[in-house]
């Protein structure tokens, strides 16, 4: 038996059992008889067997060809089915979205989020994984991660989802026992709650119109996230900076007040961010979906 076999063969074996003859198989294939023909002769000889028998009016399977001819229709059925397989993912949601997100924003916006995504799609598999350190894609086999701020410079793909304005926060119990800050200046005279992961926690620049002033605080508490950081200023343990989608419920509700609102800080970003250069179609839905949610917001 020849140590390889052209797979190509196979198929034009199997549809020239099913035409029948070499003239059928050939209009079939869209190639001369004689290339049917020597398509055949070459399997043959790979396999070191005889497949069919013929005669100028008739060809039939030998015992061997009609154990390989079954084979081989399995065979073919199985590449078609995982050609379909690979095709639907590139067309419709399937299999399990698996994404991870930062604590604050998985828990405030990305849940939800998923929530209403799935009903959409609901033969589609979720997996949230929430975690405040950078995750390795590649190596953990997520399909996307929605960061939040200002991206890192790495290999992987970004798609920008929306922004988010950052906003100096106070609870009215802290604001009852001290001055209400006026200008950004004033800020220094008051306890600052800042975020440990920043690169710079004490240090913030406000602008308003073509003005901008530099701001460093004075740091009374620090806490590593966002939701922690939410949860002392709600206690009135100090004034900070917090992102929208984090306190809009509590600036309703004036659990929360907003600080020097005719000042601006830079508004962060919200990317998806992904590994594939062709991601498959759940990926894309999901990204498209949160692009038009965050545009409502």
């Amino acid at each position: 038996m020849g140590r390889d076999v052209n797979l190509n063969r196979l198929a034009v074996f199997v549809a020239l059992v099913r035409a029948g003859s070499f003239t059928a198989a050939a209009e079939h294939l869209g190639m001369t008889k004689a290339m049917v023909s020597q398509h055949l002769l070459r399997l043959e000889r790979e396999l070191g067997v005889t497949l069919l028998v013929r005669s100028t009016r008739r060809m039939a399977l030998t015992e061997a060809g009609a154990v390989f001819h079954a084979d081989c229709v399995q065979l073919l059925e199985q590449a078609q089915a995982a050609i379909e397989r690979i095709g639907d993912q590139r067309s419709k949601p399937t299999g399990t979205l698996r994404l991870t997100t930062s604590t604050d924003y998985g828990a405030a916006v990305v849940a939800p989020a998923l929530s209403e995504f799935r009903r959409l799609y609901p033969s589609l598999q979720i997996d949230l994984v929430i975690d405040d350190q950078i995750n390795d894609l590649i190596a953990e086999r997520f399909d996307l991660a929605i960061r939040i701020g200002w991206l890192r410079d790495s290999s992987l793909r970004a798609t920008r989802l929306g922004s988010f304005r950052q906003l100096v926060m106070a609870s009215p119990a802290y604001l009852a026992e001290h001055d209400t800050p006026r200008r950004p200046e004033d800020l220094a005279m008051h306890g600052w709650i800042a975020m440990s992961a920043l690169a710079t926690p004490l240090r913030w620049t406000f602008t308003r119109g073509n003005s901008r002033r530099i701001v460093r605080m004075r740091q009374v508490m620090q806490a590593n996230n966002a939701a922690a950081i939410r949860a002392l200023v709600l206690a009135g343990a100090g004034v900070s900076v917090l992102p929208d989608y984090l306190v809009q419920e509590d600036i309703q509700a004036g659990r929360l007040q907003v600080l020097l609102a005719p000042y601006r800080l830079q508004e962060g970003g919200i990317h998806a961010v992904y590994p594939d250069p062709q991601p498959p179609a759940k990926v894309r839905a999901f990204i498209d979906f949160m692009r038009d949610r965050l545009a409502k917001r």
